[in-house]
């Protein structure tokens, strides 16, 4: 799973402490009555969701690794994903709010507790951080939960903050040279999900990709003209899709005549910022777009080659080296990516130059996670780990995204992070970057 050595070295106890900060903060200034919500299928009720949060990281690294008792008996009955269907999550006798919040506490002190009396067997570590990375990623549910439902933006304390202006455009492809590339996680990673496991060589063609993602501008110009009523952009699947949503733009936007459109951040209204990525579209919206325009989307080993790829000393072909993030091996930093919650919302394209990739790139890490082409599928030896239900029951069923958004946690990305969501999703944090069709 882990190297006991390597994963002692990270800040465990620290990102424990700041996950829990971050849960309680994105619901704290909820109503009872917003905590529940309405009944959606693509949300959780965020009461339920809280609870769930805490039991995860008790079942996995308090009760599974430690063998300690349950802090609640009642605890898998309530918040088991696994057994606990979405529809029924809003019937649930779920305990009072200060009892949740009480619960959520209570976890982290045990986990900090048994961090503090120096636990280091490297099977508790390793759930302990698999607890804080479950954690993260519902902390970006909780914030496009928000969204979805208009409720306000949250008041965060931990963002290092980020200036939103400037940046602009950019525009153009760049090339990226074939040769075998080895997709996938390498064994030196001190932590992995299964699906990531583990590098394989892949062959690559030649092929040109955008420079940055497609912009609100971009996008506007294939909705206004007509792209969402032209069937010949749509495929089978995208026009059924369409028909049954009666989409004619995207989600949370607004016409407000003479050719202009808003769009909702949370609560608000806001004029399209013309140079910031498109969000909040599904696989087959941008799937649309790209025939509207010529292009295509990257596959996912594409998207990986640009990402983490260099050129060789003769420029013509890959190097057998390998960056664990677009910019080389150092994390992510505010001057890179935007992550984090720092700039409460995208960024323009052109902002953050450091954060390029080998070949130009830009925004492969933050900003907005990318659908990419490909479905969502096992790597070669696939082997699930011990949270079976993380990747294996949607393998077929999902897209992959690549990248990260703007909520994402930095600590929890590199190039080799693989994300999938149904194509129909439209609630997350995504948007899109494209490919030349011709190689």
């Amino acid at each position: 799973m882990t190297s006991g050595e390597d994963i002692a070295c990270l800040p465990i106890a620290s990102w424990v402490a700041e996950a829990r900060t971050r849960t309680l903060e994105l619901v704290d200034d909820l109503s009872d009555e917003e905590l529940i919500g309405p009944r959606l299928s693509i949300v959780n009720p965020l009461h339920w969701e809280i609870g769930h949060v805490a039991w995860f990281q008790e079942h996995w690294a308090l009760r599974h690794a430690a063998g300690l008792p349950p802090v609640r008996t009642d605890g898998a009955s309530l918040y088991n994903s696994a057994v606990v269907s979405h529809d029924t999550r809003w019937d649930l006798p779920l305990p009072p709010r200060g009892e949740t919040l009480a619960y959520l506490r209570a976890v982290r002190d045990r986990v900090l507790s048994r961090l503090a009396v120096g636990a280091r067997d490297p099977k508790e570590l390793y759930f302990v951080l698999l607890s804080v990375f479950h954690e993260d990623m519902h902390d970006e549910a909780f914030s496009y939960t928000r969204q979805t439902l208009g409720y306000p933006p949250p008041r965060l304390s931990l963002s290092p903050g980020q200036n939103l202006a400037g940046g602009g455009p950019l525009v153009g492809d760049v090339g990226v040279p074939g040769g075998t590339f080895c997709v996938g996680a390498s064994r030196d990673e001190t932590f992995v999900f299964d699906n990531e496991k583990w590098a394989h060589p892949v062959d690559v063609q030649a092929f040109r990709i955008a420079r940055a993602p497609i912009t609100q501008e971009d996008f506007a110009r294939f909705v206004d003209e007509g792209g969402y009523r032209r069937d010949e952009f749509w495929s089978v699947d995208g026009l059924r899709w369409r028909q049954a949503a009666g989409a004619r733009h995207p989600v949370y936007w607004r016409a407000v005549g003479d050719g202009a459109w808003l769009r909702r951040h949370f609560d608000r209204w806001v004029s399209l910022e013309p140079h910031r990525p498109v969000i909040h579209v599904n696989w087959y919206e941008a799937e649309a777009w790209c025939r509207w325009a010529g292009r295509r989307l990257p596959t996912e080993v594409e998207w990986e080659v640009a990402a983490a790829g260099e050129p060789d000393s003769t420029g013509s072909r890959l190097s057998p080296r390998k960056r664990r993030f677009p910019w080389g091996d150092t994390p992510p930093s505010s001057e890179r990516a935007a992550l984090d919650w720092s700039a409460m919302g995208c960024v323009d394209v052109g902002a953050l130059p450091d954060g390029d990739s080998a070949f130009g790139c830009r925004h492969m890490i933050g900003n907005v996670w990318e659908w990419t082409s490909s479905d969502f599928m096992p790597y070669p030896g696939f082997e699930r780990d011990p949270y079976k239900e993380y990747s294996e029951p949607w393998f077929g069923t999902h897209k992959v995204l690549r990248g990260g958004g703007w909520t994402t946690r930095a600590r929890l990305l590199r190039n080799t992070w693989r994300n999938f969501y149904t194509p129909d999703r439209r609630d997350v944090w995504a948007g899109f970057r494209t490919c030349a069709l011709d190689r």
